[in-house]
C-alpha cells in the first residue's frame, strides 16, 4: 500500500515526530485523544456530561452525551470512522467547537429528526481559570504499560439551551458550572487479550477526581489508591487569579456512603495549606450520573468508547436509574456526582467523581461484595 497523503494538519509547525499528524509516535492499539465536559445547575435539577475521543491506530473517532434528569438518564452516542480532517469534532448529531483555544469552547447536540423530543443541546462553555496540569498517569500490569496519560483540567461556567422531552432547559450563566478534562496518551480499549497481565489484576481500585470551583478560586483534588491505600496518584491543587498555583498537602477523605452501598451522600476532603493550615473541603451530593450508563466508560454490558461500530453509528437510549438493580454494572464503575462545596467559608460548585471497587482497606471494604453499613 502506498504511503499516505499529508494531511491539512500538517501545514502548521506543531509537529512532535517526524510523522504525519495522522500518526501517533506509538503503534500501540490503545492510543487515545480525548476530553469529557460537565455542565450543571447549582441546585442539582441536571446534569450534562458530554465527550468526544479519536483512536489514531484503531480509525475510530466516537462522542457521547448523557443528561440526568429526575431519575431519568438521556443518553446519545455516535462513532465513525477517523478522518484526516482533524480539526473536525464532530461526529453524528455531537459536535465540539474550540472557539478560543483554553478559553470558550461550543458544545452541540442536534435532535433526531424522527424524534423532536429527544436530548439536543447548544452551550457555550466559558474558562473561569487557568488550565491545570494533573500528575501523569502511569498505570502497568506486571512489565505490561496499561495507561499513560497527559491531561489537563479547567473549571468555568456556562450558557446556551438543553432541550429535551419537549421542554428547554436553560443554562444561565451564574447558575451553572463548568468542568473538563482534556486527555490523550494511551488507555485500554476493549477488545484485546490481557494476556499474562491478568496475573496482575488488583484486589482493589478507589479514585477520586475532583474540580471545585468557587468564585475566586479553583481546587483540584486527584487521588487513586490499590486495596492496601497505597497512592499511585496523588495531588491537590490551589489555583489563583494574580497567585503562584499552591500545593494544599496530601489530601485525605472521609467520605460518608449510603448504607449498603458505595454510593457516597457527602464528604470532607482534609487538605493543608502552605502555612501548615489545616483545610477542610466540604462535598455535598446534589446529583449522580454512572459513566457506565449511557456514557461509554468500563463495565458498560453495551458501548464502549473505541470499538468500532461501523460508519455512520448513532444510538440514542432513555434509562431508568430509579432501581439501581437495574444497572447492576454500574456499582462497578465510576459515577460523576454534581456536588457543592464549601471550604473556608466559601461555597462553591463542581464534580466529586468517585469509584471504589473491590478491597480497600483505608474504607473497611474487604472485597467486592463490602459495602457502608
Amino acid at each position: 500500500m502506498p504511503p499516505s497523503r499529508p494531511i491539512p494538519l500538517d501545514e502548521y509547525p506543531i509537529h512532535q515526530t517526524p510523522l504525519s499528524m495522522a500518526h501517533v509516535a506509538t503503534g500501540d492499539r490503545n492510543a487515545y485523544d480525548r476530553c469529557i465536559f460537565h455542565a450543571f445547575d447549582h441546585q442539582g435539577r441536571a446534569l450534562l456530561i458530554a465527550g468526544l475521543g479519536v483512536y489514531p491506530n484503531t480509525g475510530v473517532i466516537d462522542a457521547y452525551a448523557t443528561l440526568r434528569v429526575g431519575a431519568r438518564l438521556h443518553a446519545v452516542r455516535a462513532s465513525g470512522a477517523l478522518t484526516d480532517d482533524r480539526m473536525n469534532l464532530s461526529v453524528g448529531p455531537l459536535r465540539i467547537t474550540v472557539d478560543v483555544p483554553l478559553r470558550r469552547l461550543g458544545l452541540h447536540c442536534a435532535p433526531d429528526p424522527d424524534d423532536p423530543s429527544s436530548l439536543s443541546y447548544d452551550i457555550v462553555w466559558n474558562a473561569d481559570f487557568p488550565a491545570l496540569w494533573e500528575p501523569h498517569h502511569v498505570q502497568r500490569r506486571g512489565d505490561r504499560l496499561t495507561l499513560e496519560g497527559r491531561r489537563f483540567v479547567q473549571a468555568g461556567h456556562c450558557a446556551g439551551v438543553i432541550r429535551v422531552g419537549g421542554e428547554e432547559i436553560p443554562v444561565t450563566a451564574g447558575e451553572w458550572t463548568g468542568t473538563r478534562d482534556r486527555s490523550w496518551g494511551v488507555r485500554p480499549i476493549p477488545g484485546e487479550e490481557a494476556g499474562r497481565g491478568e496475573e496482575y489484576r488488583t484486589e482493589g481500585f478507589h479514585w477520586l477526581w475532583v474540580p471545585a470551583r468557587f468564585d475566586d478560586r479553583f481546587v483540584m483534588v486527584v487521588v487513586q489508591e490499590d486495596a492496601d491505600g497505597y497512592r499511585t496518584l496523588n495531588e491537590a491543587s490551589l489555583v489563583r487569579a494574580g497567585h503562584p498555583d499552591a500545593q494544599l498537602g496530601w489530601p485525605q477523605a472521609d467520605i460518608v456512603y449510603r448504607p449498603g452501598t458505595r454510593h457516597p451522600e457527602r464528604a470532607v476532603i482534609h487538605l493543608t495549606d502552605q502555612a501548615r493550615k489545616p483545610l477542610e473541603l466540604g462535598v455535598e451530593i446534589l446529583a449522580s450520573s454512572p459513566l457506565a450508563v449511557g456514557a461509554g466508560y468500563p463495565p458498560a454490558d453495551g458501548w464502549q468508547h473505541g470499538t468500532w461500530q461501523g460508519r455512520g453509528w448513532t444510538d440514542r437510549q432513555v434509562y431508568d436509574l430509579s432501581d439501581p438493580r437495574a444497572h447492576p454494572m454500574a456499582a462497578y464503575g465510576v459515577t460523576d456526582h454534581a456536588a457543592r462545596f464549601t471550604l473556608d467559608g466559601r461555597t462553591g460548585y463542581g464534580i466529586f467523581e468517585h469509584g471504589s471497587f473491590g478491597r480497600h482497606d483505608p474504607s473497611g471494604f474487604v472485597d467486592h461484595t463490602s459495602v457502608a453499613p
